[in-house]
């Protein structure tokens, strides 16, 4: 499942991956800013990803498995604890959320450069 995850995360425009912490967490970033952190440990990842502090309020009161971010802003980061029985596709639209909000962070100019970046790949 953690490859899985690596994968979807990666799959965002212009997300690289970062290690700088160490070897572990693995960071996922676009324009130089986090949007993931991920560890796997006896086959159950976590991943920390950024959130509108309404939302991350809302979801860790949905979902036991859903905590506020660990070594992180608790306000805007939620770690969430994946098995197999956390459905994927919930975690893809949090990944989804966490990079659309650290994509809107960035200068318009590094917006319009990744944008740019990427109309010239598709063509």
């Amino acid at each position: 499942m953690y490859e899985q995850i690596v994968t979807y995360g990666l799959s965002k425009k212009e997300a690289v991956k970062d290690y700088p912490f160490g070897a572990d967490p693995l960071v996922l970033k676009v324009g130089g800013k986090m949007f993931a952190l991920l560890t796997e440990k006896d086959g159950v990842s976590h991943v920390s990803l950024k959130c509108d502090p309404v939302i991350a309020e809302n979801l860790r009161e949905q979902n036991k498995a859903i905590k506020p971010g660990y070594h992180l802003s608790k306000k805007h980061w939620n770690t969430v604890t994946v098995d197999s029985t956390f459905p994927l596709e919930d975690l893809y639209s949090m990944i989804d959320h966490s990079y659309e909000l650290v994509f809107k962070s960035l200068t318009k100019a590094q917006r319009e450069a990744i944008t740019m970046r990427i109309r010239a790949i598709e063509l």
